[in-house]
């Protein structure tokens, strides 16, 4: 390593370090903290480069802020930077996830825990629900985009969450729909009719379905590993949209339950950094220390790879009409898939059973106040869990 590169890392694992520490609030707020402190603090960036490197992590699978720092640790310190800060970034999260993965795995079953999930539960459901409005509107209304293309886009999402709801595994679906998408929206510009869209998955869903409903069995490290990996190299769009992939990847299969899923993300929230320290915590429940290093390794590693490969073409494919086209179908299946694992975890949540009187009405009413003050008044994640968690706790009392 040459001595003029050593500054650069020192100066990059220290800021990133720093980010992953203080970085409460989800991927907006860390993308905020990195344009301040990368455009105008340090200036290694101009305004148009940092603005170039955000829309290019939307044409790309992975966690939108663990890339920005990975794009702006390889364009300030090369190689090593690539990797220094992106390490650095998701090191703080990763480790005190872990720590807390521990606690809950040994204490997580004693009274004093938990009413505070009982309350966080909803508060977490509240977030995906506030998130979920919110991205929908930007996935079926992209910029410049006509009423045809909104309604095309929204048949897209309908027929995957369709899909999704029969059997047909997330990450086909996604994958699918893109694809699918690119093809209907563009060839529909040339008065070419794809009405047939809406049937799109039907000759796999003869496959799928039932696929999820196998015995669970205790996964070895490598399966979960493969898991995580596989939902790396797909996951477009929020860190929310990881919820979608996880509940069908992992509850569906029996390794995971819905209520663990639930203080997985719950977790996620509550500690600073990207969102996929949630992998963290899930892989410790699985497959203890092993597990928890093997899910954040395959989460992860995708998108060192894609920005490593794509960083100097990235630029250019939001311009071609088919990459382009195929990001908005895929924005609207995103938006699917967090619709189909909403619902799922609504049910989990709210004890929504047959009977009216089964339902838990005190979570209903957790989830209904904290999603108006997430969308009215946009109060801060951390600060709805951490009501969420002292309802839970009163209600231990009263």
């Amino acid at each position: 390593m040459s001595n003029y590169m050593q500054p650069q890392l020192a100066e990059v694992a220290k800021l990133f370090l720093k980010l992953g520490t203080i970085g409460f609030g989800g991927p907006a707020v860390h993308i905020a903290m990195m344009e301040d402190e990368v455009v105008n603090r340090r200036q290694w960036l101009t305004k148009e480069k940092f603005l170039d490197l955000v829309g290019a992590t939307n044409l790309i699978p992975g966690p939108n802020s663990t890339e920005m720092a990975i794009h702006i640790g390889y364009i300030y310190a090369g190689w090593l930077g690539l990797i220094t800060a992106g390490v650095c970034f998701i090191l703080p999260a990763v480790l005190l996830t872990g720590s807390l993965a521990w606690v809950y795995v040994n204490f997580g079953s004693l009274p004093a825990v938990t009413p505070l999930l009982y309350g966080i539960k909803p508060a977490v459901l509240a977030i995906i629900i506030a998130a979920l409005w919110r991205l929908a509107k930007s996935a079926l209304q992209p910029k410049g985009a006509t009423v045809m293309k909104t309604r095309q886009l929204l048949i897209i999402a309908i027929s995957c969450a369709a899909s999704v709801f029969a059997g047909l595994n997330e990450v086909f679906a996604i994958l699918i729909g893109g694809f699918l998408g690119a093809l209907w929206l563009n060839l529909s510009q040339n008065g070419t009719n794809f009405g047939w869209f809406l049937g799109y998955p039907v000759p796999l869903l003869m496959a799928q379905t039932g696929a999820n409903n196998s015995a669970a069995v205790q996964p070895s490290v490598w399966q979960l590993g493969l898991v995580f990996l596989k939902v790396g190299a797909v996951l477009f769009g929020s860190g929310y949209v990881l919820v979608a992939f996880l509940e069908g990847e992992l509850v569906g299969r029996g390794w995971l339950t819905q209520q663990q899923l639930l203080e997985a993300i719950a977790i996620g929230q509550v500690t600073p950094g990207p969102l996929l320290s949630t992998a963290t915590f899930i892989g410790y429940i699985i497959a203890g220390w092993g597990g928890a290093a093997t899910a954040t390794a395959g989460i992860v590693l995708p998108s060192f790879a894609f920005v490593a490969a794509l960083n100097p073409l990235i630029p250019k494919l939001r311009a071609w009409k088919w990459t382009g086209s195929f990001l908005d179908a895929v924005n609207a299946c995103a938006v699917a898939l967090m619709v189909t694992a909403t619902w799922k975890l609504a049910r989990a949540t709210f004890n929504l059973q047959l009977s009216v009187a089964d339902i838990d009405w005190l979570a209903v009413g957790i989830a209904t106040v904290a999603t108006i003050a997430a969308l009215r008044f946009r109060v801060s994640s951390l600060w709805l869990v951490l009501g969420g968690a002292l309802v839970g706790l009163c209600s231990l009392v009263f």
